[in-house]
């Protein structure tokens, strides 16, 4: 130790060892794409309750603390798992007269200042330690936003934090009617993230920009993709889970349908990565229904077949690969549901193009039924030639289109 150090009195090391802290919490934020925290930041923005799951030491009450400071919204932290049950319904308080006036439920002194503040983010930590009872309590709390008697203004917003069963300290699981309130997100450490916020530097947290004109066409969308799903599928409107540790997390009930739909108007509106949208609408619903959605979503984005026979040589295929499988198996569809020469022709003029501009392989299928649609009187475009020097995968799909190649071939030699 220098010397100089040694002569410092005990208060003087210690304000030495504060100037030392200081500069170690001393950090900055940049702007970083991370899917998790904007997930978390559109939840936040829709005004839905939202439950962090992570192992301990992950980082989910930093990633609170955080974002309540990029939001500038005061955080007020609550351990549900020390409260007592009276701490979120409110301890009876005895007026001048009870028989008349009735008895009134005096909230604590955080949700007193919440109210007082008018904004917040009320993050209630260690939720999976908290006793049933407790969780119960918390009921009222979660989705009608009161407190005894207190009602949490709009500006409030609610995030919680749990860690798994097997981690927490005398966990329980969470009960259905309390996981179906909240959007679960699974949350997990970025290496990156990490390394460079120990480095003095840590993503900003940014409220979604929603674009206005784009609010209504949010709407529709969302409303088109849920309903239609649910029209086909009434079975996932309300799948209770069987499991006691399934039961704990996200599945579907027409309060979390309602919960998925707004985070898919919210996510369309901000223009949200699919990825991210795939967290939000899986932590509501759960995975199964939730990846039903999104496929349900992504054919509604999908071009009319019509409009694709109408103009092939114009035609904007999609460039992911089961998107563009599912168009040219609707274009296909559409010829077999009408058919007519000059609508054969153009599929085959599609499928030409889809080969020039992606994978070779999704033409396979599409060409074998294709080619099977054929009436004798019409000639087989030379176009197919293309695909069967192309396409070389599948040994049924190669005799079909060797039979429709020599076909066009002789074709071509009769009419010289």
């Amino acid at each position: 130790m220098p010397e100089h150090a040694t002569n410092l009195s005990a208060p003087t090391r210690l304000g030495v060892a504060e100037a030392l802290l200081d500069l170690l919490r001393d950090s900055t934020t940049e702007p970083r794409t991370d899917t998790q925290l904007e997930a978390l930041t559109l939840a936040v923005s829709a005004d839905l309750p939202v439950l962090l799951w992570g192992e301990p030491g992950i980082g989910k009450t930093a990633a609170l603390t955080q974002l309540a400071t990029s939001l500038d919204l005061p955080l007020t932290t609550v351990i549900a798992s020390v409260h007592e049950p009276s701490d979120f319904s409110g301890l009876p308080v005895v007026g001048d007269d009870p028989a008349e006036q009735g008895i009134p439920m005096a909230p604590p002194d955080w949700a007193v200042r919440l109210v007082r503040a008018g904004r917040g983010l009320l993050f209630l930590d260690e939720l999976s330690t908290a006793p049933p009872a407790v969780q119960a309590a918390l009921l009222r709390v979660v989705l009608e936003r009161r407190i005894g008697a207190l009602q949490l203004p709009p500006g409030v917003r609610i995030v919680a934090a749990a860690n798994p069963p097997s981690s927490a300290a005398d966990g329980w699981e969470l009960s259905p009617p309390l996981a179906n309130r909240f959007v679960h997100l699974q949350w997990a450490h970025d290496h990156d993230v990490v390394v460079r916020g120990l480095g003095g530097t840590w993503p900003h947290a940014t409220l979604p920009r929603l674009a206005p004109e784009k609010l209504s066409e949010a709407v529709d969308f969302a409303r088109r993709g849920v309903c239609g799903l649910l029209a086909a599928r009434p079975g996932l409107v309300h799948r209770l889970p069987g499991g006691e540790a399934r039961r704990g997390g996200a599945w579907p009930s027409p309060r979390s349908w309602e919960m998925a739909l707004r985070l898919t108007a919210f996510a369309t509106a901000a223009g949200s990565s699919r990825d991210v949208l795939s967290l939000l609408v899986r932590g509501t619903v759960g995975d199964g229904p939730g990846l039903e959605l999104l496929a349900a979503l992504d054919r509604m984005d999908l071009p009319d077949p019509e409009l694709l026979l109408a103009d092939p040589a114009h035609a904007d295929l999609p460039q992911r690969g089961d998107l563009r499988q599912a168009v040219l198996d609707a274009v296909v569809a559409a010829v077999r549901n009408r058919p007519e020469r000059s609508r054969w022709d153009a599929a085959w003029a599609l499928l030409v193009r889809a080969v020039e501009t992606g994978a070779p392989d999704l033409v396979v299928v599409p060409a074998t039924t294709l080619a099977a649609l054929r009436r004798e009187d019409w000639d087989v475009p030379a176009s197919i030639e293309r695909l069967a020097g192309t396409v070389g995968l599948s040994r049924r799909a190669d005799r079909s289109l060797a039979r429709a190649t020599r076909t066009a071939r002789d074709t071509a030699r009769a009419g010289r």
